[in-house]
Formats: C-alpha cells, sequence, structure tokens
C-alpha cells in the first residue's frame, strides 16, 4: 500500500501524464506553423552555426557537471528526496532570476549573454535532481535522459508527443543508444528549444523591461524544468517497481 504521499503523487503523475500527452490546440498548430516559416527564412549556415554552438555548450556542461555533482542520494524515502528536490528547484530559480534581472538590466549585449548562462543553469538542475532520485549522472544514459527532460519541457506538442513515448519506455530505449553523444539529434534540439523561449526571452533584450522580463521569465523557465523532471523520475520510479499504486 502507498503512503498518502506516495498516493498524492502518483495522481499528479497520472495527471501529467495525460497532459503530455494531449494533442496540441489550434493556436498551438498555428504557433508551429509559424515558427517553421520563420525558420525557413533563416540561412542554412545560420542554423549550422547555432546547432554546433549549443551542442558544444551542452556537452561541455554535459561532461563538467558531472565531476561537480553529489553522488547518488542512497536509500531514502520519496518524501525527503522530493522536499529536497524542491529546495533544488527554488534555488536555481532564484538564482537564474538574479541572472535574467542582471543581463536583462544591460541591453542587448548582455541580454546574449543570457543564454547559455540560463542553458548551464538548467542542465545544472537537472544533475541535481537526478542525483537526489538516486540516479547516477555519470552513467553515459542518465545523461541523455536528462537531455530527453529538458525537451520534454521546452519543445513543440509534435515533438513533446514523441519524447514523451520514448521516455516512458526507457528501459527498453536506454539498451539501444548510440555510444557517440554526436549521434543525438542536435539540430531537432536546438531548433525546438529556440522557437520555445525566442518569444519569451525577446523581451528581455528591451531597455528598461529588460530586467524584470527576464528575472520572471527566468523563473518560470526554471519552475517549468523542474516540474518537469520530478514527473519524469516518478515515472522512472514507477516503472521500475518503487512507486506502486
Amino acid at each position: 500500500m502507498p503512503t498518502p504521499y506516495e498516493q498524492q503523487v502518483l495522481n499528479e503523475l497520472q495527471l501529467w501524464q495525460h497532459e503530455m500527452q494531449r494533442p496540441p490546440s489550434f493556436f498551438n498548430n498555428l504557433a508551429r506553423k509559424t515558427q517553421h516559416k520563420i525558420n525557413s527564412y533563416i540561412p542554412e549556415k545560420i542554423h549550422k552555426a547555432i546547432t554546433t554552438a549549443i551542442k558544444q555548450m551542452i556537452r561541455g556542461v554535459l561532461f563538467g557537471a558531472g565531476k561537480i555533482t553529489a553522488k547518488p542520494l542512497p536509500d531514502a524515502p520519496l518524501q525527503l528526496r522530493e522536499s529536497l528536490v524542491r529546495e533544488r528547484i527554488k534555488y536555481y530559480q532564484h538564482a537564474a532570476a538574479a541572472e535574467g534581472g542582471v543581463t536583462g538590466a544591460g541591453g542587448f549585449l548582455l541580454g546574449l549573454a543570457d543564454f547559455p548562462l540560463l542553458l548551464s543553469l538548467k542542465l545544472k538542475l537537472l544533475f541535481d535532481v537526478a542525483s537526489l532520485y538516486g540516479f547516477d549522472v555519470h552513467d553515459y544514459r542518465e545523461r541523455v535522459y536528462l537531455l530527453h527532460i529538458f525537451q520534454l519541457a521546452f519543445s513543440s506538442h509534435e515533438h513533446r508527443h514523441d519524447i514523451y513515448r520514448e521516455m516512458a519506455d526507457w528501459e527498453s530505449q536506454k539498451q539501444v543508444l548510440p555510444e557517440d553523444i554526436n549521434e543525438f539529434n542536435w539540430r531537432t534540439f536546438q531548433q525546438e528549444y529556440r522557437d520555445y523561449i525566442d518569444l519569451a526571452k525577446m523581451a528581455q533584450l528591451i531597455p528598461i523591461i529588460g530586467a524584470p522580463v527576464g528575472a520572471v521569465v527566468n523563473y518560470r523557465l526554471l519552475k517549468k524544468l523542474g516540474t518537469t523532471a520530478m514527473n519524469a523520475y516518478r515515472m522512472r520510479w514507477r516503472v521500475q517497481g518503487q512507486l506502486q499504486a
């Protein structure tokens, strides 16, 4: 029998899984088509340059953050783990808000610096959450799972459905992962991420309003990522039989 807290988690997980599989709305489809049209006007060499830049940034964090991330939390009740997870999410929310406020206040040039800084905070949050749920981020396959969580949080409805299906069957999916991280679909990753945050972040580059916009947007983006990560690991726990109805 699950504890009252575990039953609450199961209920929240069920609602989240339903949301992940919900079909896109008319406005989602319209926004997707508009973004595709905009992307078609961007020269291919620009797409390649952005893909390479994001790939190198993420690889740097993926293979660097693991060295400073705590070891997986040993046996501990789920309620304690999630209490610690929520503390880490709050910490990164405040850090991201402060970073967004500073770079937003600095105008266009500092606003551009927000992108790699925020990306690093997001990935470091995922490393910490994984460890608190008991997963070893030194395992290459767990780092790929982090990238899946990232995409689940910051992608279109269409792409999110594909990613969710892979994650729902992760125990099978991880057995067929390519050994080389270069084989990961970086082009889709960067394009989905850019499309998701472009509109939200553009206002951060505007003088005067850039600081408050940067702080609020970054705070909300980290909250969304944290919630997605929690449910993604709850799903792993349930599949592995550690969380049962």
